[in-house]
């Protein structure tokens, strides 16, 4: 039997590959790369161009593998499924949705530093409980997720460190979101009444 290798998931494995390539070329440059194309600063200037661009981008750098492999262990098990439930381009609208509102939130409530992937692993963790939803209902799962993820975020918000729970609690918001307007969006399929015409 002769085995091929699919490119399963083009949004999600695309983004894995250019997270890792763009990781290795700041360790060549002296991490001189990650800081000047895939960080966004604490204070946005509107006349430059890297500034607008740093708004999305910032989701790819990472401050090393570790930090990488521990975001893509959640993407790479979590995002395919969603990826193949709702589409390569709905997905990739609400993870560039889900990075740019974190960014704004980041800008205006934190003013730090911010990098790497957190907030689209969190939207894809909310997103993917609504996966069995159904209309007018709210899966069990949702909520458990939700209050463990929310308790765990705003504890470790009191705690010093260099990982940004905004970005977060900002990505669970925007994949529940996300998730409630995809249940809504979908219609119940009805049998057809029109009788069955005999050969």
């Amino acid at each position: 039997m002769k085995i091929h290798i699919r490119y399963n998931s083009p949004v999600i494995l695309t983004f894995a590959f250019l997270c890792a390539i763009v990781l290795l070329i700041d360790e060549l440059t002296g991490g001189v790369f990650i800081r000047t194309f895939f960080m966004l600063t604490p204070t946005f200037d509107p006349r430059s161009f890297l500034a607008w661009m740093r708004l999305f981008t910032y989701v790819i750098g990472h401050q090393n593998w570790t930090h990488l492999i521990s975001n893509f262990s959640f993407i790479l098990l979590i995002g395919p499924v969603l990826e193949e439930k709702y589409g390569s381009l709905p997905l990739l609208a609400m993870m560039v949705v889900t990075a740019l509102a974190t960014a704004f939130l980041n800008l205006i409530l934190v003013h730090t530093g911010l990098y790497g992937a957190s907030g689209i692993v969190f939207m894809l963790i909310l997103l993917s409980s609504f996966t069995n939803i159904r209309q007018g209902e709210i899966p069990i799962t949702f909520v458990l997720i939700v209050a463990l993820y929310l308790v765990r975020e705003f504890v470790n918000a009191l705690t010093p460190d260099t990982i940004s729970q905004l970005a977060h609690i900002a990505g669970g918001l925007t994949g529940g979101i996300f998730g409630f307007i995809f249940a809504r969006a979908k219609k119940p399929v009805l049998p057809d009444a029109t009788p069955a015409k005999k050969e």
